[in-house]
């Protein structure tokens, strides 16, 4: 993974998250690859990249 490719990446933060800064953020990065990061952290230090098959296993078992 480029480090370029992560910091033009576009982060959304979830719609669950609290205002005192608690949350993830995610950037679909295309070619089947998602990133999540601690908003509180930022950069690109921190960040876990999930396959589309990852990340779908990964929000199916929040949703369950």
């Amino acid at each position: 993974m480029s480090h370029d490719r992560l910091s033009d990446a576009r982060w959304f933060k979830s719609t669950r998250s609290d205002d005192i800064g608690n949350c993830v953020e995610v950037a679909f990065l295309g070619d089947d690859e998602i990133a999540t990061r601690d908003s509180k952290v930022g950069g690109t230090e921190s960040v876990l990249l999930f396959g589309t098959r990852q990340w779908d296993a990964f929000v199916r078992n929040l949703t369950a």
